[in-house]
């Protein structure tokens, strides 16, 4: 069922998409040559319970993966991109780390992701990040009362063909609310004017992922980590967002990123 929120209700979800975003800022601050994953997780475990949030990744056990996942952020290094089990390994200079964070504060739930350069950038890894972060970005746009859900993955299609990517349609975006994955897939991959039209009060996760050079993905032994078939790079930026009377409402937003809101 799919549950239209109130506007008092996705107040109550920004509080949630703010600590979030909050989280993620740090992840990328420390995220650093000679860091360990495991460092990463405990220090977001920490900040998690100091704020009295839940982590909606404790625990979850979809259909995939083996058994509960007991982290409480996805970390996925170079060709992974979703789902990434934090495990011990230190990070290397031009590691591609996508970070993935859901969380719910007082029963509301706030999903993001995002995708920094370790050290030295390379240029084509630049541009595969900026690839998801524009495809989002067309997202957000296409996500207004009256458009319907294919506009939104049209827009993200768009992007990835002009940049020359291919794209996945396994995983994509969802709905969010009291908990992290409500009613209504998004494929990063459709065509305008299909699907339910958009209306206040619809929140969604929306996320583009992109593989550099295939859409075909393949799981690690650990059954949580997703990687492209081919070893090649990747990247993922997502964001929590509402469908409003106005303007679609970004409630993960990182205060380096609100001159964009």
């Amino acid at each position: 069922m799919i549950e239209l929120k109130t506007p008092a209700e996705v107040d109550r979800m920004h509080v949630a998409g703010r600590f979030v975003a909050e989280v993620l800022t740090e992840v990328g601050r420390l995220a650093d040559v000679g860091v360990n994953l495991m460092d990463l997780e405990h220090h977001v475990r920490g900040m998690i319970k100091r704020r009295g949030a839940e982590s909606c990744y404790w625990d979850y056990a979809p259909s995939f993966g083996k058994g509960p996942f007991r982290n409480v952020i996805c970390l996925s290094v170079n060709d992974a991109v979703l789902h990434g089990l934090p495990h011990d390994y230190v990070l290397r200079d031009g590691d591609v780390l996508t970070a993935d964070l859901a969380v719910s504060v007082d029963g509301w739930t706030a999903d993001s992701a995002r995708t920094v350069i370790v050290g030295t950038p390379a240029e084509e890894d630049l541009r595969i990040i900026r690839a998801t972060e524009e495809a989002l970005e067309a997202a957000i746009e296409a996500a207004r009362p009256g458009n319907r859900l294919g506009d939104i993955s049209a827009a993200i299609w768009a992007v990835a063909r002009e940049y020359g990517y291919p794209v996945n349609t396994e995983f994509g975006g969802h709905g969010i609310g009291r908990t992290m994955h409500e009613d209504l897939h998004v494929p990063n991959k459709g065509k305008a004017g299909r699907g339910m039209q958009l209306k206040p009060g619809l929140t969604l996760a929306l996320e583009p992922w992109f593989a550099r050079t295939t859409d075909r993905i393949v799981f690690d032994p650990d059954g949580w980590t997703i990687r492209s078939a081919d070893g090649s790079r990747t990247a993922h930026s997502e964001h929590t967002v509402a469908v409003t009377e106005d303007a679609p409402r970004v409630l993960t937003r990182r205060e380096a990123e609100l001159g964009n809101s």
